[in-house]
């Protein structure tokens, strides 16, 4: 599942698209290889969304790499549902498991990509322990819990020192950056280092969803040059 250096993705976050009909929403992005899933629970950010319910009904409906990020505390009680529900991908904030060693290899263990999220005020020294167990690193972007906000750019440095620590560390993980992804920071957030951009409201609250994917990859590219 790992990218090579060269590799792009951009993952369509559902949290932006229409959830009375979810399964036509996606269909414009039925391209993209990865699909990001928003968990919140309304106590670590405050907005509440969905659970693995959705997640399995979305994993009937396409072969897209599910990418859950969960937004909750003690996400360790709901590891087995995501797991059964189809999940691929599975991050967890570290702000949210002061056991976050234990929390990782229980991802793993339930045969799941295991990933750890960062929220913009939290530093990247928390990683230092576990990095090389981790096939994600995630870097909020944005204060987590609602779509369409700005994007912070003091991010910009942080996400290439987490890029830095992946490689000296020599860890196999990709490095996903999610809030305020468009045409205008793909570029940048790549050239700092991130290979997954999570896109929500510039995909999905564009008039062609599709042709808006195609524009941030190609932004997104452009920043590999």
């Amino acid at each position: 599942m790992n990218s090579t250096a060269t590799d792009i993705i951009v993952a369509p976050s559902i949290l932006s698209a229409d959830f009375a009909a979810l399964a036509e929403s996606i269909k414009p992005v039925a391209d993209a290889p990865w699909l990001h899933v928003d968990v919140m629970d309304g106590s670590f950010v405050p907005n509440i969304t969905i659970g693995p319910p959705v997640v399995a009904a979305l994993h009937k409906v396409t072969s897209q790499v599910l990418d859950v990020h969960l937004m909750i505390v003690e996400p360790e009680r709901y590891i087995d549902a995501f797991a059964a529900a189809g999940a691929d991908v599975l991050t967890v904030h570290a702000e949210a498991c002061p056991h976050l060693h234990r929390v990782v290899q229980q991802i793993k263990a339930a045969g799941m990509q295991a990933g750890v999220s960062l929220n913009p005020s939290t530093p990247p020294d928390v990683l230092e322990w576990v990095i090389n167990d981790l096939d994600l690193v995630l870097i909020m972007t944005v204060n987590p819990g609602f779509g369409g906000q700005k994007f912070i750019a003091s991010m910009l440095p942080k996400v290439e020192r987490v890029r830095r620590m992946i490689e000296a560390a020599h860890a196999d993980c990709l490095l996903e950056v999610d809030g305020g992804v468009d045409i205008n920071t793909a570029a940048p957030l790549v050239r700092a280092g991130a290979r997954v951009l999570v896109a929500g409201s510039a995909v999905f609250g564009a008039p062609a969803p599709a042709q808006a994917l195609k524009a941030i990859a190609k932004a997104a590219r452009a920043g590999l040059t």
